[in-house]
């Protein structure tokens, strides 16, 4: 009997593909049959690639010289439970883009490679007779040694005991060469005494009133529902995590918690371990990927109790599902921008839907997507208006700049105020979204700004790296000596960034340490947990950051919050642009006075009189945001209206509107639909390319499903369509 299987390749096309499988050969390498879900490994064109079975049949249309055989399957069960393989078809469906694509994403790197699924050997070292005989005393000139030696007398290290301790490799390898330490190898044991018998290492924080009725309505409820904990920043939402935590642990269930940012996961996993004694597995972009994929096996055979990881760890499989938590729900970084542009929070709620398990939203500023869930019923909501322990509601202020002199960005008012709360002996904080020395380069003779040949953007000045660099393309050179239109030597750093500020706080208050937090500062592994594990012991008193400095991280010293320039946040061409300012004034205002200490937030600006910013500071982000749905439904934008962009990059610019005007002819024109375009994207060229878009709303969701489907076939027989490369963008989160 002929046996065919249907295989599912991390490739663009909209299409599974049909291999025939050698009975004889697979009969050598398995004695089970192939099932729907193992991964095998098949010849495409002139490569090999590894791709997921999606059916199994014995009968084909194709001719047998259009098949090829499969060359090897390498799982005996499928490496996916049913709920997450429903869920990936699902998405494959929702994005518009293959199975096989939406499947790889669901994967880590290592298994898209082919490695084994399976738990691995632990290596673990071990003292000999002869280490056991040394005294430690001896290794006094090489300390790493002798920590190591000292260690190992008490008891054996493995590999990850290695890296969390930050035990020296050099020095492991240096007494195993002599003799005193042997390596060895066990199978991984699987340890789930968690589930019947759950230990704290530290008691729970006394919740108040708002707090303990968030945990009773949470731990109540059975099955799958979706639940908004809308609380201001510092109401204390990880109290609320925590105590739902412990309430399904007990269970013997597990719980998975997605978090916007690789920095915050080093607290978020510290502030969990405090409290349980449990495996916790991590996963994130900053890992290896071999382990990641042992915190995912971990996670799998339902040894790790708890799973915190970014926006990919959404797929990682649990043994005993018992709920998903997303904190700061409405940020950003959980849609995906490159490849398949899924939304991390938007298929968390389907992967609780079909696990039948709780999902919780949190954030002190949630989307207005979300926000509407709750409104019209959808999702349950809870909210935490109280600050958490003694806390005090923060002073807010706006300092108009307009006339006022600067010096490196910053007004005599915040100058003064910034060495008040330093001479206090407290911790501040200032924040300014644009990272390098200064944000254009400058020719003071001929007025030229040098910018990039590639982008319609121009060149930042990175002094410490000694180079200008484009931020969009990455596009970067040394800095140089003479202005490239005229030959002048007199060059300029326009503008301001965190660089420029940084040293211009260490000039003006010698005094006191500052830190600077941004993605230069922060490229080095290990570098930004030292950098915020300094901040806490309080070596640092001034702190100079990006975005990244505004999420979800508790300073308790930080007394002072200032936010440099954010005009430019006022006016953008992107319709989300207020809903992101309010976010973002709001994360970054939540910073100062999280303890016991009054905190204040100081605003400077050109705009002092924006109608955006004064409804903001009067009536909190919550009052915003409502009034901010209720001008997106009048406009017909989302969330009120569903919407797809369509983008098209080409070197000629006509080639782009070509495709977008095809395709634009092939949607449906209704009162029903929307389609706003072709027209150029706010950064017209990037990387050498011209850009345009195409944007397409529809007023319910299914109808736009049906005619994307329609059409998709159509698109891609279109002649335009091979003259630049395109793709979609479900529910886009950015337009630039």
């Amino acid at each position: 009997m002929s046996l065919f299987v249907e295989v599912a390749l991390p490739v663009p096309m909209r299409q599974n593909f049909t291999y025939r499988v050698d009975t004889d050969e697979h009969a050598n390498q398995s004695t089970q049959e192939p099932q729907i879900g193992i991964r095998v490994k098949v010849p495409f064109g002139r490569q090999q690639l590894i791709g997921l079975v999606t059916a199994i049949t014995d009968s084909c249309d194709l001719a047998p010289t259009q098949l090829k055989s499969v060359i090897e399957f390498i799982d005996d069960t499928p490496l996916l439970p049913e709920s997450l393989y429903k869920l990936t078809l699902w998405a494959a469906r929702y994005y518009f883009c293959s199975q096989g694509q939406m499947l790889t994403q669901a994967l880590p790197v290592a298994l898209r490679k082919g490695l084994d699924a399976a738990p691995q050997k632990i290596q673990y070292w071990q003292i000999t007779e002869l280490g056991s005989n040394i005294a430690p005393e001896t290794l006094k000139r090489a300390p790493a040694q002798k920590r190591l030696l000292e260690r190992l007398q008490q008891t054996s290290l493995t590999q990850e005991d290695v890296i969390s301790l930050e035990l020296n490799k050099a020095a492991l390898k240096t007494l195993e060469d002599k003799g005193w330490i042997a390596r060895h190898e066990k199978l991984a044991e699987l340890n789930l005494d968690w589930r019947s018998q759950l230990e704290l290492d530290e008691a729970p924080h006394r919740l108040n009133k708002e707090q303990a009725v968030a945990v009773t309505l949470l731990t109540q409820q059975q099955g799958y529902h979706c639940t908004l904990l809308e609380g201001i920043t510092g109401s204390g939402k990880t109290e609320v995590y925590l105590a739902v935590l412990e309430h399904i642990l007990k269970q013997g269930k597990q719980a998975l918690i997605l978090v916007p940012e690789i920095g915050l996961t080093p607290q978020t996993i510290n502030r969990f371990k405090r409290r349980f004694k449990v495996n916790v597995a991590v996963l994130h972009s900053g890992l290896t990927d071999n382990q990641r994929l042992e915190a995912w096996r971990q996670a799998r055979c339902g040894q790790a109790a708890i799973i915190i990881g970014t926006r990919s760890a959404l797929f990682t499989p649990m043994a005993f599902p018992g709920v998903i938590i997303l904190d700061e729900e409405h940020d950003s970084s959980f849609k995906q921008q490159e490849g398949v542009g899924y939304h991390a929070r938007d298929l968390a709620v389907m992967r609780g839907h079909l696990e039948s398990i709780p999902v919780i939203l949190g954030s002190a500023t949630p989307s207005l997507e979300t926000l509407q869930n709750a409104l019209s019923g959808r999702y349950h909501h809870l909210q935490l208006g109280e600050r958490a322990g003694n806390a005090k509601k923060v002073r807010q202020g706006i300092i108009d700049i307009k006339n006022l002199p600067l010096k490196a960005g910053m007004s005599a008012p915040l100058i003064n105020e910034i060495r008040s709360h330093l001479e206090a002996g407290n911790q501040v904080l200032l924040f300014l979204n644009r990272r390098g020395f200064a944000p254009a380069l400058l020719c003071h003779e001929c007025g030229h700004l040098h910018e990039c040949d590639r982008c319609d953007a121009f060149f930042t000045v990175h002094q410490s790296l000694g180079e200008i660099r484009c931020h969009h393309c990455g596009n970067q050179y040394a800095i140089p000596r003479q202005c490239h239109n005229c030959g002048s030597t007199m060059l300029m750093g326009q503008g301001i960034g965190t660089e420029q500020l940084a040293e211009a706080l260490q000039q003006e208050f010698p005094k006191y340490p500052v830190v600077r937090i941004d993605r230069d500062t922060t490229r080095l592994k290990g570098s930004l947990e030292s950098h915020l594990s300094a901040i806490h012991k309080g070596e640092y008193k001034i702190l100079v950051g990006t975005q990244m400095l505004a999420k979800g991280h508790h300073f308790p010293d930080v007394t002072l919050v200032g936010l440099l320039d954010v005009d430019g946040a006022l006016f953008s061409a992107d319709f989300r642009a207020p809903e992101r300012f309010g976010q973002l004034y709001t994360q970054v205002a939540g910073r100062a006075g999280r303890a016991n200490k009054p905190g204040t937030v100081l605003l400077q600006t050109h705009q002092s009189d924006n109608p955006i910013l004064r409804d903001l500071l009067h009536r909190g982000y919550g009052e915003f945001a409502r009034s901010q749905l209720k001008e997106r439904q009048m406009a017909l934008l989302p969330p009120a209206w569903h919407m797809v962009l369509v983008r098209a990059e080409a070197h000629s610019a006509v080639d782009a509107d070509n495709f977008l005007n095809a395709f634009a002819a092939l949607l449906p024109q209704d009162k029903e639909f929307e389609i706003i375009g072709p027209m150029p994207a706010p950064l017209d060229r990037k990387a050498g390319k011209f850009r345009r878009q195409l944007m397409f709303q529809a007023k319910h969701r299914h109808r736009l499903q049906q005619e994307f489907e329609r059409i998709y076939p159509l698109v891609e027989q279109l002649p335009e369509a091979k003259r630049c490369r395109w793709s979609l963008d479900r529910d886009p989160q950015d337009l630039l």
